[in-house]
């Protein structure tokens, strides 16, 4: 539907093409006339791409099948090994227990995973691996490009590889290429070493190996270690204590803002989070027993993930992914952990907050999801079990994206439409709940490696249930002194203006008792008022791709909000647009 121009917004389009455009950012004037009009369109429902219908390009089969042997390719091992600080323990677990994780008939090769090893791949060897495959000469216009775009907090390098077979490898080729790209992510978790091992695997067999054929249909872009000081000193969180995983809304370690850029240029169809999990710990103090599942599966669940987004997760990757660890026996389940609140002993699924890379991710229309293999704890116990399943998993993932290249784009198209569409309308939610059932799973003994089927209580949250909304805004202002708020925004890739002239919008202000602090959030009581509005403040639109990741992050009342940790120093800083401004803008820089 083609929709009239309204008057004023016609004399900012024409005064922002003519003499006076200084004013302007040119991207800035363009892309906000751009999205003030794609949100007023109606977005029509696509039908979901059923049936399938499979590549024409042939693929190979999945890694490791038997259909295709091991590629022959040299390990590249440093000439000069560089050890970690922390020395890897011993298995804490019993032969018969062991016994139910034997190795896999595939060996794999790293600099962690050498024979007679007693630490995993160091920082230096791990860099001097990338730096090996980015300097390879590649058969088959492979291409590949080792970036470092950020540090950690001790100054050890994040590294990213990109492999292609684009025509180059800086962003806006990849994104020209209308090849999905998909981002590979491990070792947030420092104390999580299988997913690292696992992606310099993957890395390898990307660039000269059995997956190198995958590249004729997508872009890969892989951070084996996000967390390199965990890493070194065998800690799960970074230097500051701050876990990795739950700091992708807030960005408040530098580790976390290096992956926001990447996700923020290379706008990846598919992020993979590499993990792995305890498996005794919570395990033994609720049920005495152990964990058996060698891999748990999750998809993005945050309130706000588009619907075609966890469909696609759910009917198109999830159950390939099983298909295929199946396929080498290794045992999968969703992604589960005990609970250790009230008193009866529960198992609850992933959360569905919007500050952890799954759901951080599916908010930035990705299709995000958890690989967490059994391992914390267990030092260099099953490694290759461990290494293998990761691998089997994510290569499977690899294939389906290829496979799916059209019907994800899409999706992905319909998604980012209809969120630019949903302003000034409906409502967002602001807290989900779990969904209560009862399953069986099966555990561990102990002392006898006995395995035990257990009847548990099970909130799900594949599906969360709302229970706090509010209708959603226009957009939200931000006062000038917001600008840390705006910086954290514009790194996750929202877009932000900045108010050129003085003027005025019919708003929503925000009015609570208490401080609003971490971790306890206040009640919040909205006040509708006609709000002045300074130059130098700052407007955040709806009618944008990010707008719920822009909701999950100012609607102060929330745990994980930009007010609740005081990104925004007050209430006063921020309000909701409740109707379609009039102001003229320059985007911020």
């Amino acid at each position: 539907m083609t929709l009239p121009m309204p008057p004023r917004l016609q004399w900012l389009h024409n005064r922002s093409m003519g003499a006076t455009a200084g004013r302007w950012r040119s991207s800035g004037a363009s892309l906000l006339l751009a999205t003030l009009l794609t949100g007023c369109a109606t977005t029509p429902l696509p039908p979901w791409p059923n049936p399938f219908k499979p590549s024409a390009t042939k693929l190979p089969p999945p890694l490791y099948s038997g259909a295709t042997p091991m590629a022959s390719v040299r390990p590249l091992l440093p000439s000069e090994a560089v050890s970690p600080r922390t020395t890897v323990v011993a298995s804490p677990e019993e032969a018969k227990v062991a016994a139910h994780f034997p190795d896999p008939a595939q060996r794999y090769h790293t600099p962690g995973l050498a024979a007679q090893r007693e630490t995993f791949t160091s920082n230096a060897e791990l860099a001097q691996w990338l730096r090996a495959l980015a300097g390879a000469s590649l058969s088959g216009g492979t291409q590949t490009t080792l970036l470092t775009p950020g540090a950690s907090q001790r100054g050890e390098p994040v590294h990213a590889l990109v492999l292609t077979r684009a025509s180059g490898t800086d962003p806006d080729t990849l994104v020209a290429s209308k090849r999905p790209t998909v981002l590979l992510i491990g070792q947030q978790h420092g104390d999580e070493p299988a997913s690292s091992e696992a992606l310099l695997v993957l890395a390898q067999e990307l660039a000269y190996g059995q997956l190198a054929p995958l590249l004729d249909k997508i872009n890969v872009l892989i951070v084996p270690r996000a967390n390199p000081d965990g890493a070194d000193s065998g800690s799960r969180a970074t230097a500051n204590g701050v876990d990795l995983n739950h700091d992708h809304l807030l960005l408040q370690t530098p580790e976390a803002r290096a992956l926001a850029v990447l996700v923020r240029d290379f706008r990846p169809t598919l992020v993979l989070d590499a993990h792995e999990y305890n498996p005794a710990g919570d395990y033994l103090a609720q049920w005495s027993a152990l964990a058996y599942d060698d891999v748990l599966l999750q998809y993005a669940n945050a309130a706000g993930t588009p619907e075609f987004l966890s469909k696609a997760a759910r009917e198109w990757y999830y159950p390939a992914q099983v298909s295929a660890l199946q396929a080498q026996a290794l045992r999968s389940d969703w992604y589960h952990k005990p609970t250790t609140q009230g008193q009866e002993a529960r198992m609850v699924m992933g959360a569905t907050t919007p500050d952890n890379s799954r759901n951080a991710n599916g908010l930035k229309h990705a299709v995000s999801a958890v690989v967490v293999t059994r391992g914390v704890g267990l030092g260099r116990a099953h490694v290759q079990r461990r290494v293998h399943a990761q691998v089997t998993a994510i290569s499977s993932a690899l294939r389906t994206t290829a496979e799916r290249a059209a019907s994800l784009e899409q999706v992905r198209s319909f998604v980012v439409r209809d969120s630019m569409a949903q302003a000034c309308r409906d409502r967002i939610v602001l807290e989900t709940a779990t969904v209560p059932e009862n399953r069986d799973i099966s555990l561990l003994e102990p002392a006898t490696g006995a395995v035990r089927t257990q009847r548990v209580s099970w909130e799900s949250t594949l599906q969360p249930r709302a229970v706090q909304t509010r209708a959603r805004p226009c957009g939200y202002w931000l006062a000038p002194s917001a600008a840390d708020a705006v910086e954290r925004l514009r790194l996750l890739g929202v877009q932000v203006l900045r108010v050129a002239e003085p003027g005025g919008v019919v708003a929503e202000t925000f009015s609570a008792t208490g401080d609003g602090a971490a971790p306890e959030p206040k009640p919040i009581t909205l006040v509708r008022a006609a709000l002045d509005i300074p130059t130098g403040s700052y407007y955040v639109s709806l009618s944008q791709p990010l707008a719920n990741l822009v909701s999950a992050a100012l609607e102060p009342d929330t745990h994980y909000s930009y007010f609740a940790h005081q990104l925004i120093g007050g209430l006063p800083e921020v309000a909701r647009v409740v109707a379609r401004p009039t102001l003229v803008f320059e985007e911020a820089e």
